[in-house]
């Protein structure tokens, strides 16, 4: 059973939703991100997408874009993002996910990414721009390594498109809870908990909500219909206001452990 799978299946054993979690790998700089990832561990983070910087990332909001840059400029590069999952993966027991853009594993090569990836011990690969139709190119490489496809699937994603995309899946299913760009509402309730109910329908993977979950409330109602709430924007909006003080860890593990707490009361939702 890979770790994915594990993680979910011991989650619902003991009754709990699962907390995904997004960092940009690099923001502030490659040494905050070695010392964020454990720490968010530490506070109840059960799955971590770390986010490989990009030029134009463009399904990002405004805080993760600027978080992107600068990571950019701090010289972060997809080699130097699995080079940190390979240092951490000894001590870091969570699944790590990769959230990219295509160009820079295409730059990389497929199947070199592939190989360093598993090497490293990524476990997902959420490819924002990547279409499952035109996912071969990758998935030739990363699923006899082992690592997971993780799909997204959006309010405007017609019927039959949704049935391609989640029997292509693995891992988990994504579910985009607003239309848009990350972090820039809250999501869409009524409409989160019809779209979530039909695509479980259609697939036994784990379905997780976000691109709008930004508080424990947010959470706690996300957790009473899917298996997971996603929080992105808001960490990354926190670590920026953190950056250069003395609190940056343990305010980031005050806000993942609150997160956390609030998913545990969703579990009987």
């Amino acid at each position: 059973m890979k770790r994915i799978e594990k993680t979910f299946a011991e989650l619902r054993r003991k009754g709990e939703k699962t907390l995904v979690a997004y960092i940009t790998a690099g923001y502030p700089d490659l040494e905050a991100t070695r010392r964020l990832i454990p720490a968010l561990e530490r506070a109840g983070v059960d799955i971590l997408e770390v986010g490989v910087p990009f030029s134009d990332p463009t399904a990002d909001g405004p805080v993760i874009q600027a978080a992107s840059q600068a990571a950019l400029k701090n010289g972060t590069t997809l080699e130097r993002v699995l080079d940190l999952v390979a240092t951490l993966r000894g001590s870091v027991r969570i699944p790590l996910v990769l959230f990219s853009y295509y160009n820079p594993i295409f730059s990389l090569g497929t199947e070199t990414f592939a190989r360093r990836a598993a090497t490293a011990g990524v476990d997902g690969v959420l490819v924002v721009d990547l279409p499952a139709e035109e996912a071969e190119e990758l998935r030739r490489h990363t699923d006899p390594a082992g690592i997971d496809f993780i799909s997204l699937v959006a309010p405007t994603t017609g019927s039959d498109r949704v049935k391609k995309i989640v029997r292509a899946s693995t891992g988990f299913v994504y579910y985009i809870s607003v239309t848009g760009v990350t972090g820039t509402r809250g999501p869409e309730m009524e409409e989160t908990r019809a779209n979530v109910e039909a695509i479980r329908a259609l697939t036994k993977l784990p379905v997780v909500v976000g691109f709008g979950v930004s508080t424990p409330e947010q959470a706690r109602r996300v957790g009473g219909m899917a298996d997971g709430a996603v929080v992105g924007s808001a960490f990354v909006k926190l670590i920026g206001e953190r950056t250069g003080g003395t609190d940056l860890i343990s305010s980031v593990e005050a806000y993942a452990a609150s997160l956390k707490a609030a998913l545990r009361g969703s579990a009987s939702g």
